[in-house]
């Protein structure tokens, strides 16, 4: 997905900059890049690969050279970025974070226009060069990022610095992502993250509404455009993305988890009952608070069965092919003999998207000994690949395990009971939950409901974006 940075101030902000990026590696794992500004020497720039070595490694070198009071960076899985740009608006430094399910669409627009993009192998423009181009397109950075917006299928939030080293922040107009603002006595931070620039001394000043966008300087900020009335925030950034201290719309990211866990094992315990089962585990790293939540409230005792070998792969999603992931998440995975040999284990995870990686996790445990495994998930079957972010995203739906199962079950027709076998308590939900039991090799399998995810939530569910389970835009 990726996630971003800036800090403007009356000092230096390179340090702020390096580690408020660097505190945002969970969210991506091939791009990273860092600008500064100084009014005597203008922008700086410095990007890498990070694919195969943590970001911290790639630019702790840069350090020496990247200077400025105001300054962004990113963390991407796509594009290369921040880019400087020069355009009829002044030159100035861009990084966005998003989707843009529209993009060939825009390009032949943009060029029919006798315009010219570059072109990355194989073939693909930097979406966020696309972006630009459209931003160029009017008079102020103001009209031209709300223009963006308004041409994008998806989703765009960004920030800019501009030459006088102020940064523009502007949240998707939907709010799918976050947008923070934090203040020190010398400046101030934007960020993805609030914990970020809570760890480097900034305190919570502003957090942005939906379409807003500000304008912030050492001195202050003010809204340049002011927030619209809906909102679609990201669920999975409670679920799944968001690092455990951060909070967005008020609501913390572990205590959410904490919830959620105890919000299923609440229901079951109401319904069919909680399984006999020596321990409880949260799949590392982001399964473990919804499976605390879980084990305080079914009354079985919490465990660690096996544990992630961090120092070697520090990230769930790295690297970017399907297959090498698959033998890394294998890998990163050791046994804790003791709690597995002869043990009845359940097992909470964040979700289930293809399924692959649960099946290689089952079958590990299952020949270290287990002698059964539960599996539940921390939210609903997803149905719908993700068109707004990167959680997801899929070259078709039929990539998910539960789409691909009700193809399998019911033919084209499923496609039209989706809310039934969404549904654990119908005859098609029943089905669905038993068939991908049995193809996972679980010994029992059980989803949070919608209303659950919400309810653990806690915000008005009219504002959470629910695409990935009910399609609802």
């Amino acid at each position: 997905m990726g996630g971003f940075f800036g800090a403007v101030s009356h000092k230096d902000v390179a340090l702020d900059v390096y580690f408020g990026v660097d505190y945002h590696s969970h969210l991506g794992t091939r791009r990273a890049g860092m600008v500064l500004h100084d009014p005597s020497t203008g922008f700086q720039r410095k990007m890498h690969s990070i694919e195969n070595s943590p970001f911290r490694t790639k630019f702790e070198r840069d350090l020496q050279t990247l200077h400025g009071p105001s300054g962004i960076g990113c963390i991407s899985d796509n594009d290369p970025q921040p880019l400087i740009v020069r355009s009829r608006l002044g030159t100035y430094a861009l990084t966005t974070v998003g989707c843009i399910n529209n993009t060939a669409e825009l390009v032949d627009a943009y060029i029919a226009q006798g315009a010219q993009l570059a072109v990355q192998s194989p073939g693909r423009v930097n979406s966020t060069e696309l972006i630009a181009a459209l931003i160029n397109q009017k008079e102020d950075f103001v009209e031209g990022i709300k223009y963006a917006q308004s041409k994008i299928d998806g989703s765009l939030t960004l920030l800019i610095m501009t030459e006088d080293g102020a940064i523009i922040a502007a949240r998707d107009k939907m709010g799918r992502l976050p947008v923070l603002i934090g203040t020190n006595e010398d400046g101030y931070a934007v960020s993805f993250e609030s914990f970020a620039y809570e760890k480097l001394g900034y305190t919570n000043e502003h957090e942005l509404g939906s379409g807003e966008i500000v304008r912030v300087t050492a001195e202050g900020w003010e809204t340049l455009a002011e927030p619209g009335d809906e909102m679609r925030i990201c669920a999975f950034l409670w679920v799944y993305y968001g690092y455990p201290n951060s909070n967005y719309e008020g609501v913390n990211v572990e205590t959410m988890r904490y919830r959620n866990g105890h919000i299923m094992a609440k229901r079951e315990k109401e319904n069919d009952g909680i399984p006999d089962v020596d321990f409880v585990a949260g799949v590392p790293d982001s399964g473990l608070p919804h499976g605390i939540g879980y084990a305080n409230e079914s009354g079985k005792p919490l465990a660690r069965p096996f544990v992630k070998y961090t120092p070697t792969w520090p990230r769930s999603f790295m690297p970017a092919n399907q297959n090498v992931r698959n033998c890394v998440a294998k890998m990163k995975q050791i046994p804790v003999r003791e709690l597995i040999e002869d043990k009845k284990l359940l097992l909470v995870d964040d979700s289930i998207v293809r399924g692959t990686q649960l099946r290689e996790t089952v079958d590990f445990l299952y020949s270290t000994g287990a002698a059964e495994v539960h599996m539940r998930s921390a939210c609903p079957p997803i149905m719908y690949g993700c068109k707004y972010l990167s959680f997801s995203r899929s070259n078709t739906d039929q990539e998910l395990i539960a789409r691909r199962t009700i193809r399998e079950l019911e033919g084209e027709e499923g496609d039209q009971h989706i809310d039934e076998y969404a549904d654990p308590t119908t005859k098609r939900g029943k089905c669905l939950l038993r068939t991908i039991c049995e193809e996972l090799g679980f010994d029992s399998l059980g989803f949070q409901t919608l209303d659950g995810m919400l309810e653990a939530i806690g915000i008005d569910r009219k504002l959470v974006c629910t695409y990935c389970w009910d399609g609802r835009e």
